[in-house]
């Protein structure tokens, strides 16, 4: 198994006051050493869920998992709580969505970083500051002597994703879960953010894999995307085959929806409807409602996700009834 991660026939069922949600839909996904797999797809889609299931941060009385999670060849579906810990942080680190969430409002900064090297490393408090400190002036957070010695309350949207991303990056792991991590920040940030993401990829040999909603994103940081809707992985494939060529329906209608040069003025393009509720099963093509050109066969028959031919470039999977073609109405 070349690939870091190996995510095999993946399904997660969530419990909730309303009944049991199947988030996920027996995906297919790999992440390779030393690459950015973009996981693209609306709010709903499954994505985080994905990341959380990855990282086992699900109430397990309340989440029945089924298929395979392969990091460094170990599936990490059948591993205790306790094994999950040494693994948590220490060889997968996640920087999550919320910055302000994700962070204890209670302890300060440096503290919070620190406990990642006195948790996995069993250093002392010295060393832990010394190299919180350090790693604060890493990630652009300056002065790290005064900045260790706040609190949350006191940083910036996009310095607290800086602090999520020191704490993700602390322990040198080998893969680095990115769940929307320049949602909330505005443009520039969000630049900022990414070209930190990307030039700590280069140093330190990094595996990310991106979860955005955002095709524009896709294009600027991942080498390979999959395309997530309903639960379901309706298509993967190399970054510019998919963008250039896109296969599946969701896909086109995704990229369409990137504002581009020269649109003042001009209508932009959008995706009628919103993404079902995943509580039953749904026959057919689970984009077949909101799909413009959907015909009787994908109201009826879900489609597989299958490879196609060279000539749409690297190994290119798909779901749809008509892949890239246009549908004679």
């Amino acid at each position: 198994m070349s690939a870091l991660l190996e995510i095999t026939g993946l399904s997660v069922e969530i419990m909730t006051t309303r009944g049991l949600i199947s988030a996920v839909r027996g995906i297919n996904l790999s992440v390779e050493k030393g690459t950015t797999h973009g996981l693209v797809g609306e709010s709903g889609c499954g994505k985080s869920v994905t990341a959380r299931t990855i990282m086992g941060l699900h109430e397990r009385r309340l989440v029945r998992v089924n298929g395979h999670i392969f990091f460094q060849g170990q599936d990490l579906t059948t591993l205790t709580e306790r094994e999950m810990e040494r693994i948590r942080g220490r060889y997968i680190g996640m920087i999550f969505q919320d910055p302000v969430a994700a962070l204890n409002p209670l302890f300060k900064i440096g503290d919070q970083i620190a406990e990642v090297f006195i948790r996995h490393f069993n250093d002392n408090k010295l060393s832990a500051k010394k190299k919180s400190l350090r790693l604060l002036e890493r990630v652009g957070i300056v002065p790290a002597e005064a900045r260790y010695e706040q609190y949350p309350f006191e940083f910036s949207g996009g310095m607290l994703q800086r602090v999520g991303i020191a704490i993700a990056i602390a322990a040198d792991p080998l893969l680095i879960i990115a769940d929307e991590p320049t949602t909330a920040l505005d443009a520039t940030i969000q630049a900022q953010i990414l070209d930190l993401l990307q030039g700590l990829q280069h140093e330190m040999g990094l595996s990310i894999l991106l979860i955005t909603h955002n095709f524009g994103i896709v294009s600027e940081v991942c080498d390979e995307v999959s395309v997530m809707y309903a639960g379901r992985v309706l298509e993967t494939g190399d970054k510019k085959d998919v963008l250039l060529h896109p296969l599946n329906r969701y896909s086109k209608e995704l990229i369409s929806s990137i504002p581009q040069r020269g649109m003042a003025g001009k209508e932009m393009s959008f995706i009628p409807g919103t993404p079902p509720e995943l509580f039953e099963h749904q026959p057919g093509c689970p984009f077949a409602p909101r799909c413009r050109d959907a015909k009787e066969i994908c109201q009826k028959t879900t489609p597989k996700l299958i490879s196609y031919p060279p000539e749409y470039g690297k190994v290119r999977l798909a779901a749809c009834h008509f892949p890239g073609r246009n549908i004679e109405k």
